[in-house]
């Protein structure tokens, strides 16, 4: 099994990969898919030093030596460890990329992307496939997002922008979710939260069955015909869009939940 350990600016090439993880504190980190030999090239480095492993089969691991990938979002080390790092590797790979306040942008893959932050931001660029996001307070923004994306937070935002998802599953505390969507005929989103705002646009033309509640939180579209439903402990807005075959339900306890509606 190959093994580095990097201690200063380097680049490395490998002659494939299968799978990647990779796992960081602090400093910047791009994943991206490329039709070249895939690579991995450090331009700035603090103590200590990352390890890099390829398996026999394949699959390349980046990381701290005592950062593991369930471990991140309980990760209470001092030290900033600040790193500056860029990977490539095929858009058919699947990618576990880790941070704790790092930034982060993953583009271009295809296959099965799973990305965890404490408090750092994601960008997600031209994503597709199955998308597993987790964060406690970090940021996460979607840009042509299309697949499956689940999301899961404590205080982080979700920000999709231009996204045609299958399937957008998404739960928070108090983090605010923000969804520029264009629905496919069996596309289904939920979003829900407790205290963090909704706010979703979709097209004027969107087939969809619609469903928006709240407990305590004020509901807004700028859809006419849809039906408002009040009762103690409970408001909701809902009805069907064109044909409805598509889905959006928007769930808070406290927060506002707002429907826009783009012309085109």
């Amino acid at each position: 099994m190959p093994k580095w350990t990097i201690e200063k600016p380097e680049k490395l090439t490998f002659e494939a990969v299968s799978a990647l993880s990779v796992r960081i504190v602090a400093g910047r980190l791009a994943v991206l898919a490329s039709d070249g030999p895939p690579s991995l090239e450090v331009s700035d480095i603090h103590t200590p030093p990352l390890l890099v492993e390829q398996d026999d089969d394949g699959r390349l691991t980046v990381a701290y030596k005592d950062l593991t990938w369930d471990g991140i979002l309980g990760w209470l080390r001092p030290g900033s460890r600040e790193i500056t790092l860029t990977l490539t590797v095929p858009k058919d790979c699947p990618v576990q990329a880790g941070v704790i306040s790092a930034s982060a942008v993953v583009a271009g893959f295809e296959r099965r992307t799973d990305v965890k932050s404490v408090s750092g931001e994601i960008v997600l660029d031209g994503v597709s496939g199955e998308i597993g996001a987790e964060t406690v307070s970090g940021q996460v923004e979607t840009r042509g997002l299309a697949g499956d994306l689940s999301f899961t937070s404590v205080s982080g935002e979700l920000t999709v922008a231009g996204g045609t998802p299958r399937r957008l599953r998404a739960n928070t505390v108090s983090g605010r979710i923000t969804a520029d969507l264009e629905l496919p005929p069996t596309g289904h989103v939920t979003l829900h939260s407790v205290s963090g705002a909704l706010m979703v646009r979709l097209p004027g033309s969107a087939d969809a069955d619609v469903t928006l509640r709240s407990t305590s939180g004020r509901l807004h579209t700028a859809f006419p015909g849809l039906k408002d439903t009040s009762r103690p402990g409970l408001r909701s807005v809902a009805g069907r869009l064109g044909g409805g075959m598509a889905s959006l339900s928007a769930t808070t306890v406290s927060a506002d939940v707002t429907l826009l509606r783009r012309d085109q």
